[in-house]
């Protein structure tokens, strides 16, 4: 009987035990005509955003490093995808090492995913391991996580990078020369990336990355390396309560809960992979009387956001030395790429001036320290799916080709040079110089002479500020009177010798005699 699900061994479609293997005789020489396109077809697995990214699904003999962060769903993603390809006919076994089978079973439970066809083992040792894979002889196998993989042949701690390095050459060597399917669970460093040896990497098929901010539910599967197809594609899944599901309209997602008409919003059409993405950027600005104002970014990275206000103060003429700046890129997604500059700075001066950007304004463009805006690249991509969302202007750098497609779709684009052209063009002409900061120049008076540090006819310097003062004097010393005329004709006159003042007039006038 032909077994029905392609991942089998015995199935037509399966490309059979690779020779060469331990204990398998020397490949043969094949001409590569002879080799079907058929064998070693990707077979899905059933979760549509987990096929896209590899490009149709999981490729019998071929193994997959999949890392994340501890709690962001590395093994609800697998247990699902498991559970969808038992439900085809695909016997699959999971290797619980850091859980019971207890716990898998309750987890599975609530995702729906008790199915014949799931085999679950608890056990960490590799020779236990391979024993129950040779018994089960299972079409995927999961290994939740190479990390407490231990070989009792290797004397060092279950983690360490000897460990790590043979138990996945030991699993490469049985997938390879099984045909089984083998995806491995990988922790993450403090930096993000994947734990234990470099050769980890080097030695699987596929390295897929799981993450999120844990707070929210949106969650990004990416692909690092595939042996198999593109890396570009990117997976996007929102967690609830039965478990992670499919995210169909992102950028819908992102834009749900925007606030329409308020200052410090802007939209950015970014590129995430091959898929375009509508993201809301938030900015706010708050004054501080700290030397050093902070600069926070959340979802976009703070040096680029200190590199870009000071392009806005040289460049833009908005200069905010004593005020607070926070970015923020809403819904937990991260933003990578130069083409966010626009929309961040765009972002940043509508919250300094409280005047908020149109609502159906995206923006797309890197700027550079001269203050020019540069062009990025997909702007087709991204423009069609800002009029996709109704978007009707959309700023972009002045050397964009034109874009074709837009016809009819009510989105018109305004190419800008610098970055003042495009504050210029959404806040209107000048809106940077409604901005100043405490540190501004105030309105001059005119004087009869230069006033002394100090003394600018009713304001007075104060920790650095200028600010109102009570007395005109109030930062004079008694022989250093100004000459103005709100105080009579009283000159300031030095002292003798003897140390006082003479009165001309023979009495005490306001100013008689002091020391």
């Amino acid at each position: 009987m032909t077994p029905s699900h392609p991942l089998h061994p015995g199935h037509p479609g399966h490309p059979g035990p690779a020779a060469g293997g331990p204990g398998q005789a020397a490949a043969a020489p094949v001409p590569i005509g002879d080799l079907t396109e058929e064998a070693g077809a990707p077979v899905p697995t059933g979760v549509d955003e987990l096929d896209r990214v590899l490009g149709g699904g999981l490729v019998p003999g071929s193994v997959t490093l999949l890392g994340g962060e501890p709690g962001i769903g590395k093994s609800t993603l697998l247990l699902q995808a498991l559970a969808s390809m038992a439900q085809r006919g695909a016997r699959c076994l999971l290797i619980c090492a850091e859980e019971s089978v207890t716990q898998v079973r309750r987890r599975a439970e609530r995702l729906g995913a008790v199915v014949p066809g799931l085999w679950l083992v608890a056990e960490a040792d590799l020779p236990a391991i391979r024993a129950a894979a040779d018994e089960v002889r299972p079409d995927v196998l999961v290994v939740d996580s190479i990390q407490t993989i231990w070989d009792p042949e290797a004397e060092t701690a279950p983690g360490s990078v000897t460990q790590v390095r043979g138990c996945a050459h030991s699993l490469a060597s049985f997938a390879k020369s099984t045909g089984t399917v083998v995806v491995l669970v990988g922790h993450v460093t403090k930096d993000g990336t994947l734990a234990g040896p470099r050769v980890l990497e080097h030695l699987v098929d596929t390295v897929l990355t799981f993450d999120g901010e844990r707070h929210h539910a949106l969650r990004l599967l990416r692909g690092v390396k595939h042996r198999f197809g593109s890396t570009g594609e990117l997976g996007l899944f929102e967690m609830g309560e039965e478990g992670l599901s499919g995210v169909p309209d992102p950028s819908g997602l992102f834009l749900g809960d925007r606030r329409k008409g308020a200052p410090g919003s802007a939209v950015f059409a970014a590129m995430e992979g091959y898929r375009p993405l509508l993201v809301e950027v938030q900015a706010l600005t708050a004054f501080t009387s700290q030397p050093s104002p902070r600069r926070s970014a959340s979802g976009f990275d703070a040096g680029r956001l200190g590199l870009l206000l000071a392009v806005l103060g040289r460049r833009a003429e908005l200069s905010l030395p004593s005020t607070d700046v926070y970015v923020s890129a809403v819904g937990g997604v991260r933003l990578a790429e130069p083409g966010a500059d626009l929309a961040v700075c765009l972002a940043v001066a509508s919250a300094a001036i409280e005047r908020p950007l149109p609502h159906d304004l995206v923006a797309v463009g890197e700027v550079g320290l001269a203050g020019e805006v540069r062009q990025v690249a997909h702007m087709s991509r991204r423009l069609g799916e800002a009029a996709r969302l109704g978007f009707g202007r959309a700023i972009v750098p002045l050397s964009t080709p034109e874009v074709s497609g837009l016809q009819g779709s009510g989105l018109s684009t305004t190419p800008v040079a610098t970055l003042a052209d495009a504050i210029g063009a959404v806040l209107g002409v000048g809106a940077t110089r409604r901005a100043r900061s405490p540190y501004s120049p105030l309105p001059e008076v005119p004087t009869e002479r230069p006033a002394r540090l100090g003394v600018v006819h009713g304001w007075g310097i104060q920790g650095g500020v200028e600010q109102p003062s009570s007395s005109r004097l109030s930062h004079l010393g008694p022989d250093e009177i100004a000459d103005d005329p709100g105080f009579g004709h009283h000159r300031p006159r030095p002292a003798p010798a003897g140390g006082s003042r003479p009165d001309p007039a023979g009495q005490h006038g306001r100013f008689g005699d002091r020391r």
